[in-house]
């Protein structure tokens, strides 16, 4: 495929990021999983991915925040690219990656799939009976509509990466209000934290603009 959107001339790695698709070409999934720091670099490593961000959902307290959460839910939101991936794709990721069978201790860290539509809620909801009927057990995951989605505060965006300060910080620097948006900046967080395929997580860096010190800290990561 040959897309392109508007381009950002400070981001290290510009012809990369050209490509990624624009919004109104992409979809958009939301998840709840536990702790959303693992959930966003596990699906960032997936080809097809295009953007994600963790914040909270599922709730009705108003402006929800980390130390003010209410009643929501820690989550990651994820567009991809209906060309390369399917909804069921992503479902697959989601209930084979975390406890689906417990009750979380806190509603904070609940299982959920927030659907954005009828379609995926219908699809969700012949994933868990499909499931059930495999594993011989219930599943605790709630199937709910998403209603709002409130961007968790920046320093929870891309943990892992932001967790290699020396790259993390360069990156956020360079991409501004950009880094959480890049696609660059998602494969990196999802690869630092081991996910992804070596071939691709080689090639990637290949594009990135860094120093042999930063260079040297991510694959130390990988």
């Amino acid at each position: 495929m040959n897309r392109s959107s508007p381009d950002s001339t400070t981001a290290p790695t510009r012809e990369q990021d050209t490509r990624t698709l624009p919004a109104d070409e992409t979809r958009t999934a939301t998840f709840g999983m536990g702790c959303f720091w693992g959930p966003d670099a596990r699906f960032g490593a997936i080809e097809g991915i295009v953007r994600t961000r963790v914040g909270y959902a599922g709730g009705t307290t108003p402006n929800p925040s980390y130390h003010s959460l209410g009643d929501h839910t820690e989550v990651v939101q994820v567009e991809y690219d209906p060309d390369k991936l399917g909804y069921e794709d992503l479902l697959e990721v989601f209930w084979t990656n975390h406890d689906w069978a417990s009750t979380a201790p806190k509603r904070q860290y609940r299982s959920v799939v927030l659907a954005a539509d009828d379609d995926q809620l219908a699809a969700a909801e012949r994933f868990r009976d499909g499931l059930e009927e495999r594993a011989g057990r219930s599943v605790t995951t709630n199937l709910e509509r998403l209603e709002t989605f409130t961007r968790a505060e920046d320093y929870h965006q891309k943990y892992e990466l932001r967790s290699t300060p020396v790259v993390g910080d360069e990156l956020a620097a360079r991409y501004g209000d950009a880094f959480v948006d890049s696609t660059v900046v998602a494969r990196l967080n999802g690869f630092v934290a081991g996910h992804g395929d070596p071939s691709r997580r080689e090639a990637l860096m290949e594009g990135v603009d860094l120093t042999p010190t930063q260079r040297s800290e991510l694959q130390r990561r990988f």
